[in-house]
């Protein structure tokens, strides 16, 4: 699992190397210290030679501060090695979910992609720069200091026989009960993530509704449980560091006892007995820090599976069939469609579906709520995939488009309307980056749009707040149907979007469609009937089946669908 994590590394590996090179000379340095330290000790203090004593006093300085240089370096590297990884994880993760269909993204919830992407990834960045360094140091550190120690004395060395298994064993059981945690940790942070979503996105509902401290309550509760998972896992992860310290005390007072005796026996010297007592403590060191990085691995490794769960999502809708060609007229066809969100489902959601569109139609779809209706045009840009039937453009496949060209020829407005952080004019040239001034006029005509940007503070220039909170949600609607025309798509689908504004501009905007842009195909959802009574045909949807085609005349006169939705908003309304 960390290696495919680590296949993201690219340029930064040279870093990891860099890293690498640092903390191995950094080793050896401080494995030679100890030597020298013997050295001077049975020779230089033993005969009283100053020179001897100064002269490897120096050399064991000198070889000090070359390793805290190769230290700071070790944690420079490993630092940029890091922060590398985790911005290309980042990207390459982001760039994934960018390529998910519908289906793709409602497979992941929105909170938890949201964690995948902030926490796990940090996680596994923080891992590589913090654990870059014991895990490359830890290792050599105790061989070399294992080896060091069986070479002054191996009678005394064989106390780490026994201590190494103990140590092994404690870390073993400690990570085997951490791990599975550290996975309901990151779930825990997905609730929590969820309802501050939640809450945020509609902080309006909730003052209107007076329900902050129903909303308090609720975060309270998810974050009391991300509470009590971490303390639980860090509770575990916490008896490490007692535990390795009880095996490392044990250890030294072993050594010394049995040191002590062999130093009075006359087979061991006193030089000998502290440059093993050094080794000894960079090996239980060595143990400690090992020990940590398992831990840190174990957290990783949950991380790193929830990541690659979003990396190696089968991306539901590919372009194997594509061809090199482009929607050019907007004739839409479908036959016989059927579409379930899930095929395991046991129901579909639309069922039998079959109609004709020709180019420069305006068709009206309308339903009653839940009647699939959102979903139908969905499959038009292929949104979703139909699970059966065919749907074609112009005579062709939908899945013989590429998905830039077949949704650059097609323009949503969607019933939740979206615009983003930015001026008018930035959110607008969504639909074309290079339109013209004029251009965006037209459409802003056509959108009926014309009749308030004036009144905004800084007319097109306007910022708007995340979400245009500082638009009321006619604006709204309007603006994102002129973003959608400024596009010059070949077919319009427009979701319920002139819902906010009035019947006098629903019908202007309607107006303008009709003679400023009469090739484009054009759809129409709608709950009111005024709003699609002039289309060339109009498509009745009951329970995910059709249940009428025709014009307003027609269905009126045969269909009890459409009546009895005519009759209910016929009182007080003029048609």
């Amino acid at each position: 699992m960390l290696k495919k994590i680590f296949s993201y590394m690219g340029h930064y590996r040279k870093y990891a190397y860099l890293a690498a090179f640092c903390i191995a000379a950094e080793v050896v340095l401080e494995l030679v210290i100890p030597l020298i330290m013997a050295d001077l000790v049975d020779v230089g203090v033993a005969s009283g030679d100053h020179t001897y004593i100064f002269q490897r006093g120096i050399l064991m300085v000198g070889c000090a501060l070359i390793a805290m240089v190769l230290g700071v370096g070790s944690a420079k590297f490993a630092a940029l090695c890091g922060q590398g990884l985790g911005a290309s994880l980042r990207e390459a993760e982001y760039r994934k979910i960018q390529s998910f269909s519908f289906a793709n993204t409602d497979h992941f919830k929105t909170e938890s992609l949201v964690t995948r992407l902030t926490s796990d990834v940090t996680t596994i960045q923080n891992s590589v720069s913090t654990g870059m360094r014991p895990a490359f140091r830890a290792p050599v550190m105790m061989i070399a200091a294992l080896a060091a120690s069986f070479l002054i004395n191996k009678k005394l060395a064989v106390v780490f026989l026994v201590a190494v298994p103990i140590l092994g064993f404690l870390l073993y059981q400690i990570v085997k009960r951490v791990s599975p945690m550290y996975g309901k940790m990151q779930d825990a942070i997905d609730q929590v993530n969820r309802v501050i979503q939640e809450n945020l996105t509609a902080i309006r509902v909730v003052k209107s509704y007076v329900k902050g401290e129903y909303e308090i309550k609720k975060f309270s509760e998810v974050n009391q449980n991300w509470k009590e998972v971490s303390e639980s896992a860090f509770r575990l992860t916490s008896l490490n560091m007692p535990a390795m310290q009880l095996v490392m005390y044990g250890t030294i007072l072993s050594i010394l006892w049995i040191g002590g005796s062999m130093v009075r026996s006359g087979s061991l010297q006193v030089g000998e007995l502290t440059g093993f007592l050094s080794y000894v403590l960079q090996v239980l060191n060595s143990l400690m820090m090992i020990s940590n990085v398992f831990i840190m691995m174990t957290r990783s490794l949950a991380s790193a599976q929830r990541i690659m769960e979003v990396m190696e999502e089968k991306i539901t809708i590919t372009e194997e069939k594509a061809e090199n060609i482009e929607v050019e007229k907007g004739d839409i066809v479908f036959e016989h469609v059927f579409f379930k969100y899930k095929r395991e489902a046991r129901e579909y959601v639309l069922s039998d579906i079959s109609f004709h569109i020709k180019p420069g139609q305006t068709v009206g779809i309308i339903g009653q709520t839940g009647a699939a209706k959102s979903t139908l045009v969905q499959l038009i840009p292929r949104l979703y995939e139909a699970t059966e039937g065919k749907i074609l453009i112009d005579g062709r496949l939908v899945e013989q488009y590429p998905l830039a060209n077949l949704r650059d020829a097609i323009a949503m407005v969607l019933q939740k309307n979206t615009l983003f952080s930015g001026t008018v004019i930035d959110n607008l040239r969504w639909g074309k980056e290079d339109a013209t001034h004029k251009e965006i006029e037209e459409a802003c005509a056509i959108a009926c749009v014309d009749e308030f940007i004036d009144r905004l503070e800084k007319g097109y220039e306007t910022e708007l707040g995340q979400g245009g909170v500082n638009v009321s949600g006619g604006q709204k609607q309007r603006l994102c149907i002129a973003r959608a025309i400024l596009k010059r798509p070949k077919v319009l689908i427009l979701d319920d979007s002139t819902s906010a504004v009035d019947t006098a501009t629903e019908a202007k905007i309607r107006e303008g469609l009709k003679k400023k842009l009469p090739q484009m195909t054009k759809i129409v959802i709608a709950q009111r009937i005024s709003s699609v009574r002039d289309a060339d045909q109009i498509l009745i949807l009951d329970d995910g089946r059709l249940n009428g085609v025709g014009t307003h005349e027609e269905l009126l006169k045969n269909n009890q669908i459409y009546q009895e939705i005519y009759e209910s908003q016929k009182e007080g309304v003029e048609l």
